[in-house]
């Protein structure tokens, strides 16, 4: 299943769920377990010219040419300092795969439905439609992202253009 397949229709239908748990700053988010391909440790990345600033480069993955981003960056979330546990999360988007830098990567989670809370209110200057939800586990909280939210489209078109310049 790819990121863009998962909705809250799906979180709906009362089966066990689960997502790949990480850390960004002191906060824990998670994504869908079947979006993830593997998780690697930071590479080497070719920077773009004119890319965003979340943007870090394009990286080869065994013959594969694949955008990184820095999802704190996009997030406005302030990195741990000398952290040895960053590490790029491999995702499929629509086909395509995309790595994300996270801090680190905590554990698998698996829930019910029933666990996960809606999204709070948030200020309307706030776009927050990629956060599907808030999963609760006793005195923590993880926020439920959907990365392809996270990066708009015109994001989705610069991710687009650099793989064709590579």
């Amino acid at each position: 299943m790819s990121i863009e397949n998962f909705n809250k229709e799906t979180l709906k239908n009362g089966d066990v769920h689960r997502f790949l748990e990480f850390s960004l700053g002191a906060e824990d988010y998670a994504i869908p377990l079947l979006s993830v391909r593997e998780v690697i440790s930071v590479p080497e990345t070719t920077p773009i010219p004119k890319a965003p600033p979340h943007f870090l480069g394009i990286m080869n993955l065994r013959g594969q040419v694949i955008s990184v981003v820095d999802l704190r960056t996009k997030l406005k979330i302030k990195a741990k300092e000398e952290n040895a546990e960053e590490s790029v999360i491999i995702v499929d988007i629509n086909g395509m795969n995309l790595g994300i830098v996270v801090d680190s990567i905590n554990k698998v989670l698996a829930f019910n439905t029933n666990e996960i809370n809606e999204v709070p209110e948030i200020d309307t200057q706030v776009n927050a439609d990629y956060i599907q939800g808030v999963y609760r586990k006793e005195d923590t909280l993880t926020v439920l992202l959907d990365v392809a939210k996270v990066l708009d489209l015109s994001d989705m078109k610069a991710l687009s253009g650099a793989r064709k310049a590579a």
